[in-house]
């Protein structure tokens, strides 16, 4: 972590550079006709001044034609180009890669606490492999923050009651500054942490000698039980009170209103805190709702249980 006055932070994920090329491009074009229109004000000013002796007749209507197309042309070519690359840039930051390491983040007034899925946890520090896609899945307990990584130049916001992402691949090994760049209180200003980014070889060790709490698919599967959930979500294809949740992620679900939507994750927070919301058509809504019952992370390590019945339960397995 260099703690030197820069410029600007150092490059040190794969996005970094691309954002820097369009920051760069940006404020080439903004300096090169600032200093075009002040050096046309100044000429235009001296030459055509009161009592200088020069044509002032208007200029041919062709001429004024042609003035008109490239004033329109040129600034609206650059104004696209804007758009264009901005467009494109937002769009790669906004698709993580494949195969992506997947961090819960949940942010609070006023520290970070971010869940790896071995278990392992951390406050207000980040243990990262170099060289590996990131995706940070992220929540507020409170009010409106903001996950910013000034190296990796990327930035969200971390919403209460909404899944946020962001992703990041970083390229070199360090130490680097992480932020809340949304003022959240008055402790907003240390609401801040580390980075570390770690050889692969070098991370596997960080992660073996720590002692990791329960991982979120464990710590998912016994709230689950503690709740009872499986007295209604049966599976084993048993009609219950509820659906099954087995192989339920990521699948399409109609509702009792004629709907359809996807099992993502916004859609099973709902399911648990509000279930009357969306009724899955056949079944009546009968399941209480877990609003105060259950912390952020309790339901972030349930949908996480749930995931893993997706990918790893074959159909027709108790939950």
């Amino acid at each position: 972590m260099n703690t030197e006055i820069q410029f600007q932070p150092e490059q040190a994920s794969t996005l970094a550079p691309r954002v820097d090329a369009l920051y760069y491009y940006l404020t080439g074009v903004s300096v090169f006709m600032t200093l075009l229109i002040a050096t046309l004000i100044v000429f235009f000013a001296i030459r055509y001044r009161r009592g200088n002796k020069v044509d002032r007749s208007p200029l041919d209507l062709r001429y004024q034609k042609w003035m008109e197309v490239i004033w329109i042309a040129v600034p609206l070519v650059i104004v696209l180009s804007f758009f264009g690359w901005g467009a494109w840039l937002y769009l790669e930051q906004a698709r993580p890669p494949l195969g992506a390491l997947e961090i819960q983040v949940t942010g609070k007034q006023w520290m970070w606490k971010f869940q790896h899925p071995q278990g392992n946890s951390e406050i207000n520090d980040l243990h990262v492999p170099v060289g590996r896609p990131i995706k940070l899945t992220m929540i507020s307990e409170d009010v409106i923050h903001s996950m910013y990584f000034p190296a990796f130049r990327v930035k969200h916001d971390v919403l209460p009651g909404r899944y946020t992402g962001l992703w990041f691949e970083a390229t070199r090994t360090g130490q680097y500054h992480l932020f809340c760049a949304e003022y959240c209180g008055a402790g907003h200003a240390v609401m801040k942490g580390t980075v570390t980014v770690m050889e692969p070889s070098d991370y596997e060790a960080w992660l073996s000698g720590r002692v990791p709490d329960q991982t979120p698919v464990e710590a998912g599967k016994a709230l689950f039980e503690e709740m009872r959930c499986a007295s209604c979500h049966q599976g084993g294809g048993t009609q219950g009170r509820g659906p099954s949740l087995v192989n339920l992620f990521g699948k399409e679900v109609r509702l009792k209103d004629g709907r359809t939507v996807i099992a993502n994750e916004e859609y099973l927070r709902e399911s648990i805190l509000t279930p009357a919301a969306k009724v899955v058509v056949g079944y009546e809504p009968i399941m209480p709702t877990f609003q105060g019952q259950i912390s952020e992370e309790g339901v972030r390590d349930l949908i996480a249980y749930i995931k893993s019945l997706a990918e790893s339960a074959p159909t027709g397995e108790e939950p």
